[in-house]
């Protein structure tokens, strides 16, 4: 077993070295015998083909909560209200304004909007808000308008087609659109835990109107409920057949993947936490299979230190975070000294950046 083990790391070593493709079932068979530093090495060889050995870029930016309130009822959830519940909100313009003003005056770049499916709210609240962010701030920053099953949400709810609700969002100033929602991409696991928000299918369509609108979107993950590794492995298929699609057809993909931990606390689901370890190398594992996204991102917000090492594990690119209620709320702890974080990627040797969220890399 051991001489069968030994070979089977070299080939897939020089499978990867010569350029070619890790199947999944090769997948499976690194996950369950690949040690944690043949993972590592496994994965730079992909990171290689796209980036420096020390390379490394980050953004400072924060996710605004516009809404609490939210009917899609998902039980790895901390942060939903119900439409009565008297701790529902909606931010106004002004609170979002000065949520803008606070990032840019310690130098961030880049926000984010996380809600919910809240019925209230309409497609003319987003226009009117996002046009004015465009008419205040013009593009000395970007955002990611909303997740990908919010707009979802809120193109059905208003009674639109996508295309309809895509169009009126660009004319408005959006021009991206975060991967959020995405958890795991297997409708075994929506069924337990979120099925109210969407098949895996419906999820996909959707990205692929948003990208044939014209806007950019991003690829998601969120590891440590009870999914089984073939629920991963799903989702990891899907995405890269995904992008291979997009790609092949000589369209835009998706620009970049982002995994991060599920918080157990102060939600139905609850559960424990999975070790830094375990993401680190399912970090890898993700660098590995998609070989055709050239950004692959690891999570400061929910990994802390930890998530610096994920350099080392084929991510090239982090978010410094100044704010999330939904994860915050979950168990996860901002970490706002910008200098702390950056010696953190030196320290696992690298050379970070900061970078603009529309670079075309």
């Amino acid at each position: 077993m051991a001489i069968q083990t030994e070979q089977t790391s070299k080939e897939i070593r020089q499978q990867l070295e010569d350029g070619k493709r890790l199947e999944r079932a090769q997948a499976e068979w690194l996950w369950h015998n690949a040690s944690d530093q043949e993972l590592s090495e496994l994965s730079k060889i992909v990171r290689g083909r796209f980036f420096k050995a020390d390379e490394a870029t980050y953004l400072l930016m924060r996710i605004i909560n516009y809404t609490n309130v939210c009917v899609a009822k998902c039980d790895y959830c901390s942060f939903y209200r119900l439409p009565k519940d008297k701790d529902g909100y909606v931010r106004d313009k002004e609170y979002i304004f000065s949520k803008i003003d606070e990032l840019v005056a310690v130098g961030g770049n880049f926000f984010g909007f996380n809600g919910g499916f809240n019925p209230k709210l309409r497609i003319d609240y987003y226009v009117d808000l996002f046009s004015s962010i465009r008419k205040r701030y013009g593009d000395t920053i970007e955002f990611y308008a909303l997740t990908v099953v919010e707009f979802l949400y809120i193109a059905r709810l208003c009674q639109l087609s996508n295309q309809e609700a895509l169009k009126m969002l660009k004319e408005a100033g959006v021009n991206w659109i975060t991967g959020g929602g995405a958890e795991i991409l297997a409708d075994s696991f929506r069924l337990r835990h979120s099925p109210l928000k969407y098949t895996v299918k419906e999820y996909m369509d959707t990205q692929a109107d948003i990208l044939d609108a014209g806007l950019k979107t991003t690829g998601t993950m969120v590891i440590g409920f009870d999914e089984t590794l073939q629920e991963r492995l799903d989702h990891l298929d899907t995405v890269r057949k995904f992008q291979d699609e997009r790609l092949q057809a000589g369209k835009e993909g998706l620009f970049s993947f982002l995994c991060w931990t599920y918080k157990p606390y102060n939600n139905e689901l609850g559960g424990e936490e999975i070790s830094s370890r375990e993401y680190l190398r399912h970090l890898a594992l993700c660098r590995i299979y998609l070989d055709n996204i050239k950004f692959m991102r690891t999570s400061v917000l929910t990994q802390n230190q930890a998530a610096l090492n994920g350099l080392n594990y084929g991510a090239n690119d982090f978010d410094i975070p100044w704010e999330d209620e939904v994860t915050q709320l979950a168990g996860a702890v901002i970490e706002k000294d910008v200098e702390r974080v950056l010696d953190y990627a030196r320290q696992a040797g690298f050379n970070p950046r900061l970078r603009a969220v529309n670079l075309p890399q």
